[in-house]
């Protein structure tokens, strides 16, 4: 059968008038006339379904589907798509075939889970994925995963929320923000319309109780002058997770950093660790001098390296092939040391250090921390990241760490 090239909006009701030989004619955006050898005159929707084969999506015929009405058939059939859904899964997201009758809208659980699906990519942390789901599944979201996405009310945010607005705080925050989104994301693909129930300012922040305000923001840290005894214990441990908590502490990095670096990110040569901007807090690269202690537990680790790596292998491998440490490897080293702290901290204590025991400049010391140092002009004006006033704090850090042997 021929197929007619695509065109955007090509069909008009006199190009349709005119139309004999059977085929297929494009009116742009999946949305084609078939014409068949019999004469028969229907719409069909064409895409590409989720494994990769063609669909094809029965609109009605010429005779009770007026050109008008097909492409807004065929439009509210992209928003399924759009949305992860199959315009042919009638049991999902039924599409009528005939008269004015409108498909019905996704559920917002549904559309939830394709949305969590479409956005995972651009997590920093697979943990992400798992929190979102968590957070807007059936434990929390129960009430709503059934209800169609354009159905979604104040009262039913009002419902999620306020049994754990003053006793989950941080979990009620994320639900809502969260909630949002997607509505927002549903709105914008024409599933919804009119406000945001999940909307903050102006909206939920006073229909729910004021809560107090919480002494957080804040990881509980070792005071800086226990670093050393800390780090003594830690050096007559064994174990691939005693090694990357020492590294952690050494380069005061973030422990995802050190748990996802790569041997490709390190330069032995140089003593530089570059840690890549989608591996970062602040989506900016990082740079990290290496002491010699910290070079040191390189060279433990190395030998881990398989021998045909590309680079690709983790310098702190898991247990699964292909997979880093867990988070939990470095806090389990914690507990049995029974230090009162987290790891986190240590990042907090290599800070005061800085600011009571040198003379260390704190833009530097920032810097350390891969922090985002002065407004924007005065970055602007800042092209470099002081690499080298920054390896002669890391090395005196790791003198103070080690009790003068860094």
């Amino acid at each position: 059968m021929a197929v007619a090239a695509r065109t955007a909006k090509r069909l008009n009701t006199r190009t349709l008038a005119t139309l004999t030989k059977p085929g297929l004619y494009a009116d742009g955006d999946g949305l084609n006339l078939q014409i068949g050898k019999t004469g028969s005159r229907s719409w069909i929707y064409r895409y590409r379904r989720g494994d990769g084969r063609e669909g094809w999506l029965g609109l009605g015929s010429l005779s009770d589907v007026t050109l008008a009405q097909a492409r807004e058939k065929a439009a509210h059939a992209r928003q399924l798509r759009a949305a992860g859904f199959d315009p042919l899964d009638e049991k999902r997201a039924p599409v009528a075939s005939q008269g004015d009758a409108a498909p019905a809208k996704p559920t917002f659980g549904d559309f939830a889970d394709a949305y969590i699906a479409e956005i995972a990519p651009g997590f920093s942390n697979p943990k992400h994925r798992a929190q979102w789901k968590m957070t807007l599944g059936d434990g929390y979201c129960a009430t709503i995963r059934g209800k169609p996405i354009d159905e979604v009310d104040t009262d039913d945010l009002l419902a999620i929320l306020r049994p754990i607005w003053l006793t989950k705080s941080e979990t009620a925050s994320r639900i809502r923000g969260r909630i949002e989104q997607v509505l927002s994301a549903a709105k914008a693909r024409g599933l919804r319309s009119g406000d945001n129930p999940a909307l903050w300012r102006g909206h939920l922040d006073v229909l729910l109780p004021r809560r107090p305000k919480l002494a957080r923001g804040h990881h509980k840290a070792k005071p800086y002058a226990d670093v050393p005894a800390l780090m003594e214990r830690l050096a007559r441990l064994t174990g691939i997770s005693t090694l990357a908590l020492r590294f952690t502490i050494l380069t005061a990095a973030r422990s995802g950093e050190v748990l996802g670096a790569t041997w490709g990110e390190i330069d032995l040569e140089v003593g530089v660790w570059t840690v890549p901007a989608e591996r970062m807090k602040m989506r900016r690269e990082h740079r990290v001098p290496l002491s010699p202690a910290a070079l040191a537990i390189l060279a433990e680790v190395a030998p881990l390296r398989p021998a045909d790596d590309d680079g690709s292998a983790f310098v702190f491998p898991g247990q699964k092939r292909g997979r880093p440490l867990s988070v939990m490897s470095l806090t389990m080293v914690m507990r049995r040391l029974n230090a009162d702290a987290t790891v986190h901290g240590f990042r907090s204590a290599f800070r005061d250090w800085c600011a009571e025991e040198t003379n260390h400049p704190r833009e530097v010391a920032e810097q350390a921390l891969a922090h985002v140092v002065g407004d924007a002009t005065e970055r602007a004006y800042r092209r470099g990241d002081a690499l080298a006033k920054r390896r002669a704090l890391m090395q005196d850090w790791a003198g103070f760490c080690l009790g003068g042997l860094g």
